[in-house]
């Protein structure tokens, strides 16, 4: 199939799903999916702890309730964007005109940057946590380390998910640069010009007769005369 805008193929194709599973954009993209998943489930399900001394549970971070909020807001986030991306992936080849596909990818490119700078953070921010934990009594370590561990590879996807996103881009300036026509704004007539006609004929025997009824070629009314009585 021929070579669209934006690196997907021209609109109209069948979709290929094992083709779609195959692509690296599309595996990395369900990774940071499941990375997100452990993140934000393990630290709403063992994230929080009940100090004996204490009645109220505590983030299993240091006790910071900050840190733990970051991450499960963070991962859910992350979890709906991947949702959303993979089926606009899925959309993406049938999708004919280039304004449309531009604003995907640019949408796809912000984001993917946005998230990749919030994971940093997240993984900073929870390692630093971690580190400063010294009751570890009524905490599952396994559980820190994994939402610790996870972060830092959300790292890793997103900024590979950014990469895709903006080679994607590139293309798409390349191939509008190129002389790529975007069908929805193509206005060129399919009917053929009007010199393919022959002219329409304004002399002879086939042309344009004059009507017969001329001035010339009506009878004259006759004079007036008053009735004799």
């Amino acid at each position: 199939m021929e070579s669209g805008a934006y690196g997907a193929s021209l609109a109209g194709g069948a979709f290929d799903f094992m083709s779609f599973i195959k692509q690296p954009q599309t595996i990395v993209r369900i990774l940071s999916w499941l990375f997100s998943i452990v993140v934000f489930a393990t630290i709403t399900g063992e994230g929080y702890v009940n100090p004996p001394q204490e009645k109220d549970t505590k983030c299993m971070f240091n006790g910071n309730d900050s840190a733990c909020g970051f991450g499960v807001g963070i991962g859910i986030l992350a979890f709906l964007a991947c949702v959303i991306f993979i089926v606009l992936d899925a959309y993406f080849p049938q999708i004919s005109n280039a304004k449309e596909r531009k604003n995907i990818v640019t949408g796809d490119l912000v984001f993917s940057g946005v998230w990749t700078l919030f994971w940093f953070i997240c993984f900073c921010v929870l390692a630093n946590q971690w580190s400063h934990t010294t009751d570890t009594a009524a905490i599952s370590a396994d559980a820190a380390r994994a939402v610790v561990a996870f972060s830092f590879f959300s790292i890793v996807t997103w900024a590979l998910l950014t990469t895709f996103a903006y080679t994607r881009y590139r293309q798409g300036v390349s191939d509008i640069d190129q002389g790529y026509t975007d069908p929805a704004n193509d206005y060129s007539t399919p009917y053929p010009s009007t010199s393919a006609y022959p002219p329409y004929p304004t002399s002879g025997p086939e042309g344009y007769q004059q009507s017969p009824f001329t001035p010339q070629n009506q009878e004259q009314p006759a004079p007036y005369q008053p009735p004799s009585y």
